[in-house]
């Protein structure tokens, strides 16, 4: 089982499925995009068993590159985590308070963000292509945390995992025009004439909107694996039929 973890300080666990030739499928994670469902299941399971939890205690989202975020609670429990059609629908992140459940976000070129509050012990995960960049979800959600949550933006810790590179991100002037407009993300894309394509930074735009919600950019690592370049990635800019990474986080209480 190739997982990449980015937070092991207990009682938080955080990290990402990574790209595996030795597995079935080569390890992809997701239901809504795969050749059989039991063998993502049995990937699934690894995951659960390297993590030293149950796969019932997964809660997974059916995401619709929204700025929709849902706060999960205990009965959430095992969502979507063996069928897709019991997933959180229409949603791009998820965060709870709740110990021993295992967020999750799927990912092949998009930008996951995995947070954790070391104060009150809150948890998300977001799934941000460049279509929820766009929609600000990252800091729509963040603002919902800090105004509504009583969460203090420096006790937030994030994770901004591996996605599509700078390099890899070529976009004409549409995609272009709305990443101008957010007004901040300016210093994060060039023009390329020789291919008449605009080169976006995602990540950085991503990271760019923690900052805005107060989060110290000390606090905000970002994970420059480009998943088009890596063979430990699925991309779906590279591969239409692409498999997804897994980015995780759950807080283990005993």
């Amino acid at each position: 089982m190739k997982t990449k973890i980015y937070v092991d300080n207990a009682p938080f666990i955080a990290g990402i499925t990574l790209k595996d030739w030795h597995e079935l499928e080569q390890n992809n994670m997701a239901l809504h995009t795969c050749v059989n469902i039991a063998d993502v299941l049995e990937n699934r399971k690894n995951l659960a068993a390297s993590l030293q939890c149950d796969l019932n205690h997964f809660v997974c989202m059916q995401q619709t590159h929204s700025a929709n975020f849902y706060c999960v609670t205990a009965s959430d429990k095992g969502r979507g985590a063996i069928q897709l059609d019991t997933a959180i629908a229409n949603t791009d992140a998820l965060y709870t308070r709740e110990p021993n459940l295992l967020l999750c976000s799927f990912t092949a070129d998009c930008v996951p963000v995995i947070f954790y509050n070391e104060v009150n012990g809150l948890i998300g995960v977001v799934h941000s292509g460049w279509q929820g960049t766009v929609k600000e979800v990252t800091l729509k959600l963040f603002q919902h945390l800090i105004e509504q949550e009583h969460c203090q933006p420096q006790d937030f810790y994030v994770q901004i995992g591996m996605a599509l590179s700078q390099q890899k991100f070529e976009v004409d002037t549409d995609v272009y025009e709305k990443f101008h407009n957010l007004g901040y993300a300016k210093d994060f894309m060039y023009f390329n004439a020789q291919t008449n394509k605009y080169h976006i930074d995602n990540q950085q735009t991503v990271k760019k909107q923690c900052e805005l919600a107060g989060i110290p950019s000390k606090q905000i690592d970002i994970d420059a694996t480009c998943t088009y370049l890596s063979p430990n990635g699925f991309s779906y800019r590279e591969d239409k039929q692409a498999g997804r990474h897994l980015s995780f986080i759950m807080r283990k209480e005993q």
